[in-house]
């Protein structure tokens, strides 16, 4: 509670709030939150409230495109055998479900490979490229990975096999020789726009073949799975992003896949109500649940279900697999904690970095964003496996994690990842030495400052500003997600209107009023429950910091506050 600082977006174009306010006749609030997103002008507006598939990007213009389709061509006209080779991640399993019924749909003699992550590891390996070579694959298209992998592709080249590349993540020095490589982020490519998803660039690739064999629209029926994989993956939901994900949630809700309905089904939610954030807390971990604990190839076999009684009896798995994986969750982050309050003195190290050989590496990257969250310290879980120390980081705001495992480059064995998460290995024997250093860049590179987290907050409201066409526009606001964030409020002056709670894992529930108006809304506070002392007297003053959601009671939708912060009165 006390490594909080709450700080108020400057706005410095206050003329263009005015202009929006009065030319959409919204309220000055809404208006401010479209300048906080850089959008100023009338238009500008209309085509954020009103996403369109027109404005989606030509996929000629991501290099390589043309070769990619041309070959893809190829293989559907030999009838060659082509393999989708997938991460076992949401992203990864999205766009090889993605890719399998595009190209069955064309008739393509086509199957897939996922690698089981604990046996395999991430990404192409020599060992799953000879399983493939051994079905007779021809042209193998690795989605949400590849870049990196220089000597897979290689061998790959060498046993007669092409590879396609459909990749989001950050190219290293050399680029894979492969047949095409398609990644916005390689160097050279003039592709717009840099933060697709893994099933984002599948989708490309989908969309530039389509325009090659005259059935454009054949594509568009994917994109409930490019919905997933956005909202589950954390890319900005922005630009072609947004489009992307708005129409792909449309989708969901008006007609799902028997699979997402099952899944749907499975978390408990409400059909035709699923938004962006309900993918990253409910569905996402059902889908992930089977990769970090097993074979992540169940979790496409429910995407690309065809019927709702396959697709119920796969869910139940993926419900088994969860409910497994939080109580490892669980142990390890109590077994993480015990370790950082008696072995780690915050006040001298900057990071933290554990290391338990019995750590189940299926969950260790679950463990360090918790960490991150209770101690607002970059986090380094390892595990071992076959002997090496294996792991994953995670960073705070304004920390680029990525750069700084580059300094210490020559500790380890490999890493990959981005500014806010990455993978590592390194010798165990090294482990120590690697704190050490991580812990000097840290040192050198950040500030007792950093380590306080600021909540960014949106705008001043009052409980009387909050209106039915208020909500609705608002509304209109979503998806939101990275580089789109939901907005945040402060409310000053409010007093609870009833007697606070405490419900599930520390969660606090109470409702609020404020002086002047006769609104009273509802308020829950995940991870919360530590501020109830502090608010069960009904005459203290509060501060809250919210963003507003909804909730849904006998079958009826109401706004529900959902708090960041609270601080009482001095």
């Amino acid at each position: 509670m006390g490594r909080r600082h709450w700080k108020i977006k400057d706005v410095s174009d206050e003329l263009s709030v005015q202009r929006l306010t009065d030319s959409l006749n919204i309220s000055p609030i809404l208006a401010r939150l479209l300048v906080l997103r850089d959008i100023k002008t009338f238009n500008q507006a209309k085509q954020f409230f009103r996403p369109s598939l027109d404005s989606i990007h030509d996929p000629f213009l991501m290099d390589e495109m043309e070769s990619a389709t041309t070959r893809v061509i190829t293989a559907l006209t030999e009838n060659q055998k082509i393999c989708i080779y997938g991460d076992y991640d949401v992203d990864g399993t999205c766009a090889t479900a993605l890719l399998y019924m595009f190209l069955k749909e064309l008739d393509a003699n086509v199957e897939f490979y996922i690698p089981r992550r604990l046996e395999e590891g991430y990404g192409l390996s020599t060992a799953a490229i000879d399983i493939v070579k051994e079905k007779g694959t021809q042209l193998m298209i690795a989605v949400d990975c590849g870049i990196t992998a220089i000597t897979e592709t290689d061998y790959a080249n060498q046993l007669g096999i092409d590879v396609i590349i459909c990749d989001h993540h950050q190219p290293k020095e050399d680029i894979p020789k492969a047949f095409a490589v398609l990644d916005p982020l390689k160097p050279g490519c003039s592709y717009p726009f840099k933060y697709l998803s893994g099933a984002g660039v599948a989708f490309k690739l989908a969309q530039g073949l389509c325009e090659r064999i005259g059935k454009r629209g054949l594509p568009l029926k994917y994109l409930d799975l490019v919905a997933l994989a956005g909202a589950a993956d954390i890319v900005p939901l922005i630009d072609e992003n947004r489009i992307l994900v708005n129409e792909g949630l449309n989708q969901v809700n008006l007609n799902p896949r028997p699979g997402i309905e099952a899944l749907i089904e499975m978390g408990r939610l409400q059909t035709g109500q699923l938004t962006s954030g309900q993918i990253v807390f409910t569905l996402a971990p059902r889908i992930n649940a089977v990769g970090r604990l097993g074979d992540a190839e169940r979790a496409v076999n429910l995407l690309i279900a065809t019927n709702k009684k396959d697709a119920l009896k796969l869910a139940e798995v993926l419900e088994t697999e969860n409910y497994e994986r939080r109580k490892i969750d669980v142990d390890t982050f109590e077994a993480a904690k015990e370790l950082v309050d008696s072995q780690i003195d915050l006040d001298e190290e900057l990071a933290i970095v554990l290391h338990n050989e019995h750590w189940h590496p299926g969950v260790i990257g679950i463990v360090a964003s918790r960490l991150v969250e209770k101690y607002y310290r970059p986090s380094v879980l390892l595990t071992t496996i076959d002997g090496i120390a294996k792991g994953s980081a995670r960073s705070i705001n304004g920390f680029n994690i990525y750069e700084a495992l580059q300094k210490c480059d020559d500790l380890l064995l490999h890493f990959g990842g981005h500014q806010a998460a990455a993978g590592l290995a390194l010798d165990v024997d090294k482990v120590d030495e690697f704190r050490i250093r991580l812990n000097d860049v840290l040192k050198s590179s950040i500030t007792s400052e950093d380590l306080s987290e600021e909540i960014s907050i949106d705008s001043k409201i009052r409980f009387s500003e909050i209106t039915p066409k208020f909500l609705r526009i608002l509304e209109q606001f979503s998806p939101f997600g990275p580089g789109n964030l939901r907005p945040v409020f402060l409310s000053e002056s409010v007093h609870i209107a009833s007697v606070p709670r405490i419900v599930g894992n520390n969660h606090l529930v109470a409702n609020f009023k404020q002086s002047g108006t006769d609104k009273v809304f509802d308020a829950i506070g995940f991870n919360m429950g530590d501020h109830y002392d502090m608010i069960k007297q009904n005459n203290v003053e509060l501060d809250i910091i919210f963003s507003v959601d909804k909730t849904i009671r006998d079958s009826r939708i109401f706004p529900q506050l959902k708090l960041k912060d609270i601080k009482a009165k001095t």
